[in-house]
């Protein structure tokens, strides 16, 4: 029996950085309808609002609801009519300073520092520090052809990893890298859920799109936790429906 579902965002609910389709909606309200969901992504709070809470139906159950930005270390639960943050795990200004300084100096010896970029490229998340390969606001279509090999990324991550020794260096979302403080993964993401929640991760199953070595959904199998791998958003919605029907009988 399962008594939480969870869900990657980009890729798995919603394209990359944008909102649930009003398709997806639907569908994630109908599933709160019969278990507790959570959403797990490298997003801050503020992209989780505008893709995932501020779609939801009136009629959805906000309260079985769990959003989980910056890879876990947020937490927000909609608690007497609003979105709170029950707990964030923040880097100190020193810490920030020393990872933008690492960036700079990755993308300089790696020929990437003049690239043309759409907003942000490196973005305080409180909690992480995430780097978009073309910015925050790059169109889907240019970012889809950055990297589709991820070795740009992984390039970089070797970089970042011997310049940072004592944090995580994450590959997420299509063309982003995420820094964390050690062992942050969404592995660790689901652990703290499971014990905010009281759902043991035998519990819990994991739906994402990046489920395999080196994809940054694959700490949720190394955890032992069930997982469903999705090609796209499509996919999704009819997992979710079979889930549903499931959890009725």
């Amino acid at each position: 029996m399962k008594w939480l579902i969870v869900f990657d965002l980009d890729g798995t609910l919603a394209e990359s950085k944008r909102p649930l389709s009003a398709e997806m909606a639907m569908t994630l309200a109908r599933l709160l309808a019969v278990v507790d969901v959570a959403v797990i992504s490298g997003g801050d709070w503020p992209q989780f609002d505008r893709q995932v809470a501020s779609r939801l139906p009136v009629e959805a159950e906000r309260e079985r609801l769990w959003l989980m930005p910056t890879t876990g270390t947020k937490l927000y639960r909609f608690v007497d009519g609003a979105w709170r943050a029950i707990y964030a795990e923040l880097f100190d200004d020193a810490e920030k300073a020393s990872i933008r300084a690492a960036f700079d100096r990755a993308l300089s010896e790696a020929g990437l520092a003049d690239e043309r970029i759409w907003g942000e490229r490196i973005e305080d998340r409180g909690s992480q520090i995430t780097f978009s390969g073309l910015g925050q606001d790059a169109p889907l279509e240019a970012k889809e052809g950055w990297d589709p090999d991820r070795a740009k990324r992984t390039a970089l991550q070797k970089t970042l990893q011997a310049a940072l020794p004592g944090l995580s260096i994450n590959l997420g979302g299509t063309t982003s890298i995420d820094v964390t403080r050690a062992g942050v993964d969404k592995g660790y993401g689901l652990k703290r859920l499971s014990k905010e929640s009281g759902v043991p991760l035998a519990g819990m199953l994991f739906v994402g799109d990046a489920i395999y070595p080196g994809g940054n959904d694959y700490p949720a199998a190394e955890l032992g936790i069930d997982t469903i791998r999705v090609r796209d958003v499509a996919e999704t919605a009819a997992v979710v429906s079979a889930i549903i029907a499931c959890l009725k009988h």
